[in-house]
C-alpha cells in the first residue's frame, strides 16, 4: 500500500497553533473584558456565538470525511471492531483518568479537562496517520465510522460516569465538583450531533450526484481548510479569555502536556501489542494502535467549552490536546513503521511526514 502524505498544513499544525496562542494572548491584553462584552452577548448551549462558530465549523468537514458506507463492512471486521471499542471506549477513559488522578492530583480543572480529552476518541484525523503508516485504510474508514456514531451516546455516559460516579465510588476528593450527565449529553448532541449529521448528508448527497471521485479529490480539499480556520480562530478566543491566568502560571501548559505525553505513548504501546498478539498482521495491527491512540480534540475543546466555559481550566487543557496530539502522532507513525520492520518485516519511510 502507498503511503500517504501530509500536508505542509497539516506538519506544521503545532506551529499555527502556537501563533494563535501568542495572537489570543496579545488581544486578551489589547482587550480587556472580552468575556463580559461582545462574546457574551448570544450563546449557543451555553456557549458565546462566536465560539461556537468556530467550534461547529472545526467539526463539520471532519465529518464529511468519514467514510459513513464502510459501516458495511463491519461482519468482516468483528474481531477488530470489538477490540477497537475495548481499547477506546474502556482502556482508553480509564488510562486518562488514571493519570490525570496521579498527576494532577491538585488540580480539579485541568485534571477534568484531560478526562474529557480521554474521552473524546478518533475520528477521521487518524485516517492521514493510518495513510503515512502503511495501515489498512479500509479498516480505519470502518472503525472511524463507528467511533463517530458511538461517541453520540457513549460520550455523555461516559463522561457522567468518569467526573461524577468513579471518583465517588472510589472515595476520592471532588472538592465537591460534580457534572450532570444532561450537561454534557447537550453539548455532544450540539456540537457533535449537527456536524454529524451535515457531515452524514453531505456526503451521502455528493457521492450520489457526482461519485466519489469528485467528492473526495475535489470537495473535501475544498473545505478542508476550514477544520483549521475554525480551529485556530477558536484558540485565539480561548486565549484571548484565558491570557490572565496563562501569564500568571506559564508552566501549566507543561504540567498539562506530560499527562497527555504518558496517555498516547500508553495507548499506543497497550493497543500494538494487542494487535500483535492477536495475530492481525501490520496493517490491522497499526490501524488498531493509530485509532486508540488519537482523540477527537475538536469535541474535546467543544464539551469543555459548552460545559464549564471559555475561561476555564478545562478549556485550557482542551486546546493543549491538539499542540500535544499532532507532533506526537506524526512520530508515532514512524514507531509504528520501525516496529514493522522489527516484527513484520520490512517497512517504507513515510513520504512527506518529516518537517
Amino acid at each position: 500500500m502507498a503511503t500517504g502524505r501530509l500536508s505542509t498544513t497539516d506538519r506544521l499544525l503545532p506551529l499555527w497553533i502556537g501563533v494563535a496562542m501568542g495572537v489570543g494572548l496579545g488581544l486578551g491584553a489589547l482587550i480587556p473584558g472580552l468575556e463580559s462584552g461582545a462574546l457574551s452577548a448570544v450563546a449557543i448551549g451555553g456557549t458565546s456565538l462566536p465560539i461556537a462558530i468556530g467550534l461547529l465549523l472545526m467539526m463539520y468537514p471532519v465529518l464529511a470525511r468519514v467514510r459513513y458506507e464502510e459501516l458495511g463492512h463491519l461482519r468482516g471486521e468483528r474481531g477488530l471492531l470489538v477490540s477497537s471499542l475495548v481499547l477506546n471506549w474502556v482502556i482508553g477513559p480509564a488510562l486518562m483518568f488514571a493519570l490525570a488522578w496521579l498527576m494532577l492530583p491538585h488540580d480539579p480543572e485541568y485534571r477534568t479537562g484531560l478526562i474529557v480529552v480521554g474521552l473524546a476518541r478518533c475520528i477521521a484525523m487518524v485516517l492521514i496517520w493510518s495513510e503515512l503508516a502503511c495501515a489498512d485504510r479500509e479498516a480505519t474508514a470502518v472503525l472511524v465510522a463507528i467511533n463517530s456514531i458511538f461517541q453520540i451516546v457513549a460520550y455523555s455516559l461516559l463522561g457522567w460516569f468518569y467526573l461524577s460516579v468513579l471518583p465517588g465510588w472510589l472515595g476520592l476528593d471532588t472538592e465537591g465538583f460534580s457534572v450532570g450527565i444532561w450537561e454534557v449529553a447537550r453539548t455532544v448532541l450540539i456540537f457533535l450531533g449537527i456536524p454529524l449529521a451535515a457531515g452524514y448528508l453531505t456526503r451521502v448527497v455528493g457521492l450520489r450526484r457526482k461519485g466519489r471521485d469528485w467528492y473526495e479529490q475535489t470537495f473535501l480539499p475544498r473545505i478542508a481548510p476550514i477544520t483549521l480556520y475554525g480551529l485556530l480562530f477558536t484558540i485565539v478566543l480561548l486565549f484571548a479569555l484565558q491570557g490572565h491566568q496563562i501569564t500568571r502560571h506559564p508552566l501549566d501548559v507543561v504540567r498539562i502536556a506530560l499527562p497527555l505525553l504518558v496517555y498516547f505513548a500508553l495507548m499506543f504501546g497497550i493497543a500494538f501489542a494487542w494487535g500483535r498478539a492477536s495475530g492481525y498482521g501490520y496493517p490491522r495491527t497499526a490501524t488498531l494502535a493509530l485509532t486508540a491512540a488519537s482523540n477527537n480534540f475538536e469535541l474535546a475543546i467543544a464539551v469543555a467549552i459548552g460545559v464549564f466555559g471559555a475561561t476555564s481550566g478545562e478549556a485550557l487543557a482542551g486546546v493543549v490536546g491538539p499542540l500535544i496530539e499532532v507532533p506526537v502522532l506524526v512520530g508515532l507513525v514512524y514507531v509504528s513503521l520501525w516496529l514493522r520492520g522489527r516484527w513484520f518485516g520490512p517497512s517504507p519511510e513515510p513520504s512527506g511526514a518529516a518537517g
